[in-house]
């Protein structure tokens, strides 16, 4: 009983201290969208000036960051991207999204249900007016037809390779193993990336894909035009989301910021495990 007694306190006190880091855990989010207004976002589509939100493509509405195209006569290739203001080198990234209605006149096929994260960007500023996609890694986010299979939380390349299965992956697209999702219903996604290490794709909390080490494509005319290196790794950027003229919702854009713990391996995996068994 004494010896109980005395372990007591100590339990109490591990129990705390669990329960302090869970909580500071859950306090780091960023909420890069704040529910009420495109506050800390630039908007870039193409063939219009920086800045310029052509046909209030992006708007906020009850709560919802909306990709809308009501007031486009044709898509004409105007493709958009709007950014957050700050880069990031290590972190994670969730969004909640949803495709609904129908696809705006002149949007290309693959475009149906179409939109994407773009990670590791140069910053919008460089984008020329008539370049269509930003240097990024894009973690494309596909919704289904309402039959077939058509996976989610695909990469896409703009300008870029990676490294995967331990070699250089220079195709513009892959497929993820995710499961279809047909439908309205809002959908999880999020990427882990670590500098220019490891990046892993996410949905609804099972890792869909893997890949290493992010490098400028040096024969891509837009890393031409930026006056980047070819070859040279990517260690951190800007991010942002896509219009490619399906219409596109997304009720929460937050990032965990993982920059302080890069140093620490074991505090990074901690900090990861702990994230990995939040409560969603």
């Amino acid at each position: 009983m004494k010896i109980k007694n005395l372990l007591l306190p100590f339990a109490v006190m591990l129990i705390a201290g669990c329960a302090a880091q869970k909580k500071n855990v859950e306090n780091n989010w960023i909420q890069l969208f704040n529910g009420k207004d495109l506050t800390d976002w630039t908007i870039k589509i193409k063939d219009h000036e920086l800045g310029e939100n052509f046909g209030n493509t992006f708007r906020v509405e009850d709560g919802v960051l909306k990709v809308s195209y009501d007031q486009y006569n044709g898509f004409k290739e105007q493709y958009g991207h709007i950014f957050f203001n700050k880069p990031f080198s290590a972190y994670l990234l969730k969004v909640e999204y949803r495709f609904t209605g129908n696809q705006v006149a002149e949007g290309p096929g693959w475009a149906f249900r179409n939109s994407g994260m773009m990670l590791h960007s140069p910053a919008p500023q460089t984008m020329a007016k008539d370049q269509d996609f930003p240097i990024s890694l894009e973690a494309q986010l596909l919704g289904g037809s309402g039959s077939g299979e058509r996976s989610t939380g695909n990469l896409c390349t703009p300008g870029t390779h990676v490294v995967m299965n331990g070699k250089l992956f220079t195709p513009h697209c892959v497929n993820s193993n995710s499961k279809t999702y047909h439908g309205d219903g809002w959908v999880r996604a999020e990427v882990l990336v670590l500098r220019d290490s490891v990046i892993k794709h996410i949905i609804e909390g099972d890792t869909v894909l893997i890949y290493s080490k992010p490098q400028y494509d040096g024969s891509d005319k837009w890393v031409k035009h930026a006056g980047l290196k070819g070859g040279e790794t990517i260690k951190e950027g800007y991010i942002s989301l896509q219009s490619e003229s399906h219409p596109v919702e997304f009720r929460k854009v937050a990032l965990f910021n993982l920059e302080n713990y890069m140093g620490n391996t074991q505090k990074l995996e901690a900090v990861l495990n702990q994230l990995r068994t939040r409560q969603r």
